[in-house]
């Protein structure tokens, strides 16, 4: 009998990537460092990295059985298009976002509170999952409330904390794939020593089984 090793692909590192980038590019307008007409550069990479990215690594975590990965990217996923969908739209006139701020806001809090269980949900995972979407957390109240009380100050400080969590992300994209590459830790991940089966930032299962 000889073994024989199925390595599959994490797809973690991809997930993270799409909402990493997105969230770091949205965030410097928000934050007032690019110039807000620099938002028609955010929509496409919103609709297709953001959002297209973070769904097909969504479908590729619920093969794998990951419950925590299906559900946040498929989730992230969908906000991006979202968020895209509804800019792309009222500005070609279809939709009417004149005095929808407050609207906005409450949906921005609503997926705070989505977030918030996310974030109890990662206590079990690596310690960088668990700090990114805390600082979603922060991120989405943040811009929630500046959007609901109309604070410029709020937004800034929005766009500010979702750079950080932009950064998180894409650290953890690349430390996963750095990681899984050179077969050892290069990048640290904050691993904690209950983590077992699920491997949303630990790397790609590899099962042996018996063959003839």
């Amino acid at each position: 009998m000889a073994s024989a090793m199925d390595k599959r692909s994490n797809p973690a590192p991809l997930g993270l990537a799409g909402f990493g980038l997105t969230t770091i590019l949205l965030s410097l307008v928000n934050a007032g460092v690019l110039p807000a007409v620099g938002q028609s550069v955010v929509l496409p990479l919103a609709m297709f990295f953001g959002g297209l990215i973070q769904l097909i690594a969504g479908v590729m975590e619920y093969r794998e059985g990951n419950t925590f990965g299906t559900t946040v990217f498929t989730s992230y996923g969908a906000f991006w298009i979202w968020f895209a969908s509804m800019v792309m739209l009222a500005n070609v006139g279809v939709l009417k976002l004149d005095g929808a701020s407050s609207t906005i806001g409450v949906c921005l809090l609503l997926w705070a509170l989505l977030t918030a269980g996310f974030w109890v949900a990662s206590f079990r995972l690596t310690r960088l999952v668990t700090s990114a979407v805390f600082a979603a957390l922060l991120t989405l109240i943040f811009l929630g409330l500046g959007e609901i009380v109309q604070s410029p100050t709020l937004h800034m400080i929005g766009g500010w904390v979702g750079v950080i969590t932009g950064l998180l992300a894409t650290y953890g994209s690349s430390a996963v794939l750095i990681n899984t590459e050179l077969g050892r830790t290069v990048l640290p991940l904050g691993v904690r020593p209950q983590i077992t089966s699920d491997e949303l930032l630990v790397g790609p299962r590899v099962e042996v089984r018996p063959s003839a």
